[in-house]
């Protein structure tokens, strides 16, 4: 168990680490190929798949993770409602989809450079990663782990390669760097079908539940009116997440467009001083399943121990990547990014604390999911982001020192709220529900 375990986590690191430096290898590219003001209209697409991909759908990943290892821990046929978040699931993209169309006009003149195109592949992101995401949750909940970091390493590298390619022949239009990158959660999604055969092969339940009545709370969990309300309650927490932890570069954009090149060099800084974020992001799918698993068994000991370890790793990742972020970040983005600005260390070194913030609300979120505490969660995040945008907007200050102090307090009050929530939850035997 220790080997597989260890095993499970190497492969999702490595996963990881691919998914992460393709993504860097993407915008260095783009750095490169493309003129200023191409460079921010694909930034600003890059920007807007991660809000809305991670954003909206991590509440798919989890939630379907949630109903497979529920089902599996009490004994119960998970199938019913895992086709009934695939439904609910379609549904949400779909939405999403008209949402983006209604905000056509404002994405394309502030974000994407004035190229109508982008929009489109941002549809095409949009729709890739809802299956990606809905997959995720069921490879994670079925411990097919060498599967889900599979799928990470192929939607890394299916973007980067195709894009060296452009680069290499002289490629220079906006469309081509779009298309590829909004294609990659679908090639992640064929790489991962093999793994997904065998969760969907293994979730039949032959034997009678051990523990009838807790069985049929844990089949009451599966409805779908409670996996909607699930999806509703974490869809709006997750998106609100991404916003708190992308938004900034977007606001700035909007408000400096006299001056793109600066807006570039903050953008490239944003995202830099995000890599532990992004590295850590898939930690949510390793520990819900067995937080889950701890709290239909009620073993609140196990689950304040677990989610203790990951605040340590938290720390050990993230402080160390604040202060790289200072120290080297500017010559980074300048180096490997080809800005033709360099960001202020300071600068840099506050947006690497808020982004360790910003790790340990994704610590918090699963462990409130698998306590059924979905509520505490989009209250935490509605009232980051309600902060968050009103020092964007009202700070009397230039965009970029707003945006620095904006990203710092909305985090930190995700955390305090969320925090105070987890603490009533295992502070004292709960029963598992969706509030």
């Amino acid at each position: 168990m220790a080997n597989s375990s260890a095993r499970s986590a190497v492969l999702m690191g490595l996963g990881l680490a691919v998914l992460g430096a393709s993504g860097f290898g993407f915008l260095g590219l783009i750095g490169y190929a493309l003129t200023p003001a191409d460079k921010v209209g694909v930034l600003g697409l890059y920007m807007i798949i991660n809000i809305l991909g991670p954003g909206l759908f991590v509440a798919l990943e989890q939630e379907t993770n949630r109903v497979l290892s529920s089902g599996t821990a009490a004994g119960v046929d998970p199938r019913p409602g895992i086709r009934r978040a695939a439904l609910l699931g379609a549904g949400l993209a779909g939405v999403t989809v008209l949402v983006v169309l209604a905000l056509s006009p404002i994405l394309v003149e502030n974000n994407l450079g004035g190229h109508p195109s982008l929009l489109v592949w941002i549809v095409v992101g949009t729709l890739a990663s809802a299956a990606i995401f809905f997959a995720r949750g069921l490879l994670a909940a079925g411990h097919q782990l060498t599967g889900y970091a599979a799928s990470l390493a192929t939607e890394g590298l299916s973007r980067l390669l195709p894009c060296v390619l452009l680069a290499w022949l002289g490629y220079a239009a906006v469309d081509g760097y779009g298309l590829v990158f909004a294609l990659g959660g679908g090639f992640a999604l064929l790489v991962a079908l093999p793994w997904l055969r065998r969760v969907l092969a293994a979730t039949k339940v032959t034997a009678e539940p051990a523990d009838p009545v807790n069985a049929a709370a844990v089949l009451a969990g599966h409805s779908t009116r409670t996996i909607a309300h699930g999806l509703v309650l974490l869809g709006l927490a997750t998106l609100l997440a991404q916003l708190v932890a992308n938004l900034a570069p977007l606001v700035v954009s909007g408000r400096m467009q006299d001056a793109p090149k600066v807006a570039f060099a903050f953008g490239m800084a944003f995202v830099l001083t995000r890599v532990p974020l992004l590295l850590f992001g898939p930690v949510q799918a390793m520990m819900l399943p067995a937080l889950t698993a701890a709290a239909v068994r009620g073993d609140l000991a196990e689950a304040r121990r677990r989610i203790g370890l990951i605040l340590l790793a938290v720390a050990g990742v993230g402080l160390p990547g604040a202060l790289l972020s200072a120290l080297a970040g500017p010559w980074l983005v300048v180096t490997f990014f080809n800005t033709e600005v360099a960001p202020g260390a300071l600068d840099m070194g506050l947006l690497g604390l808020s982004t360790v913030l910003l790790m340990i609300a994704q610590v918090l979120q699963p462990a409130l999911v698998a306590f059924g505490r979905h509520r505490v969660v989009s209250v935490g995040w509605v009232i980051g982001t309600a902060v968050l945008v009103g020092l964007l907007v009202l700070l009397p200050m230039e965009p970029i020192p707003a945006a620095v102090v904006a990203q710092l307090v909305g985090p930190l009050l995700v955390v305090l709220v969320t925090a105070a929530g987890l603490w009533r939850a295992i502070g004292h035997r709960a029963p598992v529900r969706v509030s």
